[in-house]
């Protein structure tokens, strides 16, 4: 390690010595008291990796030390976390990839060894498990066996991993949700490691392959989501590639109301900072009011980085992160360690202190926060719980406009029927349903699936007992859910049924169907399994819009389920409140929830627990025996785990069987030489498609459909439908996964209007030939014709998966040229090989009169120099419009890695050439 500005220092915590690189000695050369917290951890990482200009020079640490809050950024420098956290469905692909590379390796003369992670790398398996039984005492086990039963491949897969690798650990299932396992206990907030024999303190960072690792930014750690492409490189120890952000700050005050819950005010927070417009930047909260916000209130608004589109959103240590390292069972030493460094490095936090400068500032008074919810598509489209009735009613329109099913009004009009009420049956149809012997109305609105689940809730025990309270409350008058409702309990982790049991309200929430389902993402992730058979009868029957309400952070078209078209994100009391409601098509602020045992109607105010009850059940019910205990054997795992067969040594044999993981195509034919980036010539338009299209549309991690690309292959491979599983626990099979790609029954290619369904039109037959965007690019593979896709703004948002880019790669897809792009996606897919161009201002495909006809050509790039490029689209008759794009490879690092055909096969050719060398 170079040290150009003379900043090792010595701390001495306990009686034992760490060497740090200290910002108090950069301070004698650089005004760096102003730099927000985030900004000094990046300063911290480039003083510990200046390598003499390698990759980190001292102009990198002077252009950190130097920030201008206002500068738009471009200035490019190397960060790499001190650990890498994977969830089992971008975790396997990671872990396949990572067993590729050690074939190919060996393969380019290098050795299998030098394919190992060198930082700590820990996956949990939370995203498999599926809401196959609920509503039952048994649940919890029958959904553990069959969560076994249909991964047991890809977890011996994955305890191979365990054994071969070093520095990689597995916390089996039935454990928690990463981010959950994550906070309570695998953050170190300030690590430590030997460095040539001495001991080194340095900040807790990290890289995570699942968009939401930004809920660890409530206790004061940098890190953020990214590919598995990218997370992979940093295992392998190839810092990331990025140019120095802006900050905005967040200025809290005041405290939340009475009613008000911290769902409440993350999704103000988020509608807040998605109007301002933060993607790419780094989001950081201060003020007073953080005396009066508890960690886990921190971390819920951490998590959802993601929907309102920036990097990180974090906060500083201070007081709480410490009561709170205390409280989930962390040692004395390690709390001493973190206390210490933090304040000898200016990283302390405390109320009054001077204010940062940011690039821009926002504020928000906490006590102006009203109950609220978020949706039916988008996260970040909050409603106040009061409109909730007129957000409902104005939705549902546009989802029905073009239904046509029960009779239509003409019929009822000839047989002698009244004209309004004619129209009136045929706009809002009735399904009746047959459920537990008794018959029930189903309609639009029906609430069909109320799931406490995911991890931005499930962490924070203010809503979770709040939760429990309201269905004791609910209980006591005779209140239950709807018999249509698919009720289910998914506890971010095992401390959390502990101390809902040690309440004595999981009593109270099982009255009203919330059994604990599983232990992992279940409903959020869309694993929230078959609805009752008479349910989905009923929904097809009159094509009806029904409704689920959910405790999770995502609710874009066709994640939740199948058959449910309308979705909102919910706190966990509200999402019991509308189970009992089992519509909402209501107002539960003037109107009952439902008539109680004593015949009198009970409204959601007489039920809803107060702040302070809810504060001294926390007080007496969570203490760090709970986390002690819980956490004592977390990679341990059970029985099941354990006696899971799982080859040996260090190349993976692979299995030509198994049509869950298999040895991917990337590497196939791959030599030492580096090629180019060429300009594309004669391309085909693969779709043409709207707005906010997330990596849900593009790479769906829910069901697989019988007629699909994907069904298809699977049935001829010999695998009953029953077995399926879904593409997300089918990430490690690139047969399965290319097929997935664009096949989410919800995503809309303008080709076809309006129409859901991932189909394209194949030019290569005359006329044209209408068929899956899979089939139709194999077909063009065959005919050596490349080809592109069209997008609106937005593209790309959702979940980090990686497949997103991969399949996209595997498709023979050379560019995407959209109106903008969510961070991940983007360096995805440079990291695959796929070029991001973007529209000037105010343009997109429809602006410039294109219909996927065209012939495209993409001319300029210049070998990757050219910072724009021209998108020729040539009609059939011989006309041709001029479109000039930007070229989105954003560092002289991106063009390196699209020169080698991606970020991982640059890996490779470092890595082989080190050991020819």
């Amino acid at each position: 390690m170079a040290d150009t500005f003379s900043t090792r220092a010595t701390l001495d915590v306990g009686g034992k010595a760490y060497a740090y690189a200290s910002l108090a000695k950069l301070g004698e050369r650089f005004e760096i008291k102003h730099l927000p917290y985030s900004m000094k951890i990046l300063l911290e990482n480039l003083l510990r990796h200046e390598d003499g200009g390698i990759t980190v020079g001292p102009e990198h640490i002077e252009a950190v030390a130097k920030w201008n809050p206002a500068a738009e950024p471009d200035t490019e420098i190397a960060f790499m976390p001190a650990r890498v956290v994977l969830q089992d469905f971008t975790g396997v692909p990671c872990v396949v990839d990572l067993a590729a590379m050690r074939d190919a390796v060996v393969k380019l003369g290098g050795d299998a060894g030098q394919i190992n992670p060198l930082i700590p790398s820990e996956l949990v398996i939370d995203h498999s498990v599926q809401v196959d039984v609920f509503g039952r005492a048994d649940a919890l086990d029958l959904n553990g066996k069959i969560e076994f039963e249909r991964n047991k491949e890809r977890y011996g897969f994955l305890r191979w991993g365990q054994k071969a690798f070093d520095n990689f650990k597995v916390v089996p299932p039935n454990t928690g949700i990463v981010h959950q396992v994550n906070l309570e206990n695998l953050a170190r907030v300030v690590m430590s490691s030997d460095r040539d024999g001495e001991a080194w303190a340095y900040p807790d960072t990290v890289f995570g392959t699942d968009s939401h690792t930004t809920m660890i930014n409530g206790i004061g750690v940098l890190g953020w989501g990214v590919g598995g492409i990218e997370a992979e490189a940093a295992m392998l120890g190839q810092p990331s590639s990025m140019l120095i952000p802006q900050v905005v700050g967040f200025k809290l005050t005041g405290r939340l109301p009475e009613g008000a819950t911290a769902t409440d005010l993350v999704l103000t927070v988020t509608q807040m900072l998605r109007a301002h417009g933060v993607v790419g930047k780094f989001v950081e909260f201060f003020g007073d009011g953080l005396q009066h916000l508890p960690l886990a209130d921190r971390a819920t608004i951490g998590n959802m980085s993601p929907e309102y589109g920036a990097t990180c959103g974090i906060f500083p240590v201070d007081a709480e992160a410490i009561r709170y390292l205390r409280l989930s069972g962390r040692s004395e030493a390690q709390i001493a360690l973190v206390e210490a460094y933090a304040k000898a490095q200016g990283l302390w936090h405390e109320p009054g202190q001077a204010e940062a400068s940011y690039s821009s500032v926002l504020e928000l008074d906490m006590g102006d926060v009203k109950p609220s919810l978020a949706g039916p598509r988008r996260p970040q489209d909050r409603v106040l719980l009061e409109d909730m009735k007129q957000n409902f009613q104005s939705n549902v329109a546009g989802l029905v406009a073009n239904r046509r099913v029960g009779c239509a009004v003409e019929e009822l009009v000839a047989e002698g029927g009244d004209q309004p009420q004619a129209e009136r049956l045929a706009a809002k149809p009735v399904s009746t349903i047959r459920i537990d012997d008794g018959e029930h109305q189903l309609c639009d609105g029906s609430v069909v699936i109320a799931a406490i689940t995911s991890c931005t809730n499930t962490s924070n025990p203010a809503v979770m007992l709040g939760a429990g309270l309201l269905a004791r409350n609910a209980a006591a008058r005779g209140l239950k859910a709807a018999p249509w409702v698919k009720t289910s309990l998914g506890p971010g982790s095992l401390v959390v049924t502990d101390y809902l049991k040690k309440a004595g309200v999981m009593d109270d929430l099982e009255k009203l169907g919330f059994y604990v389902v599983g232990y992992g993402c279940t409903t959020c992730i869309g694993n929230s399994g078959p609805l009752p058979e008479a349910v989905s009868k009923g929904i097809a029957e009159n094509d009806l819009a029904v409704a689920s309400v959910l405790s999770g952070n995502r609710n874009f078209e066709g994640r939740i389920h199948a058959e449910v078209k309308m979705n909102y994100l919910a706190s966990p009391p509200l999402v019991v409140a509308y189970a009992i409601a089992g519509t909402v098509d209501i107002d539960l602020t003037t109107e009952p929830l439902g008539t109680g045992s004593d015949g009198q109607p009970v409204y959601l105010r007489d039920i809803w627990p107060s702040n302070r009850e809810i504060g001294d059940f926390i007080a007496r019910t969570i203490g760090p025996e709970m986390f002690k205990q819980n956490y004592a054997d977390v990679f341990k795992g059970d029985t099941r785990w354990n006696t899971i067969e799982s080859p040996d040594g260090d190349l993976y044999a692979w299995d030509d069987a198994s049509t869950y993981i298999k040895n991917p195509p990337y590497f196939d034919g791959m030599t030492m030489d580096v090629g180019g980036i060429d300009d594309i010539q004669g391309a085909r338009v693969m779709g043409i498609f709207g707005d906010s299209i997330t990596t849900d549309h593009i790479s769906p991690a829910g069901s697989i459909k019988k007629d699909s690309p994907a069904g298809r292959f699977l049935q001829s491979r010999g695998v009953q439908q029953a077995d399926f599983n879904s593409y997300g626990s089918r990430r490690g099979n690139d047969d399965v996964m290319v097929r997935g790609t664009f096949a989410n029954i919800r995503i809309k290619n303008l080709f076809f209007g309006g129409e859901e369904g991932g189909n394209t039109l194949y030019f290569g037959s005359n006329p044209p030939e209408k068929m899956s965007i899979y089939d139709a690019a194999m077909k063009y593979r065959a005919d050596g014709v490349p080809t592109v896709v069209f997008a609106g703004k937005e593209y790309g948002t959702g979940s980090s998966r990686d497949w997103a880019a991969k399949g996209t790669n595997l498709l023979g897809i050379k560019a995407v040229v959209a109106e903008s792009f969510e961070r991940i996606h983007r360096s995805n897919l440079v990291g695959m090989g796929v070029l991001p161009l973007q529209f000037r201002a105010g343009e997109n495909a429809q602006t410039h009169g294109l219909d996927g006809t065209e012939i495209i050509d993409v001319t300029g790039l210049e070998d990757g120099a050219a910072r724009t490029a021209t998108v020729v689209a040539t009609r059939a008759d011989g006309s041709a419009k001029r479109i000039e794009v930007d070229v989105l490879l954003l560092t002289p690092k991106e063009v390196e890695y699209f020169r080698h055909g991606g970020l991982l096969h640059y890996v490779l050719r470092q890595l082989a050439a080190r050991k020819s060398a």
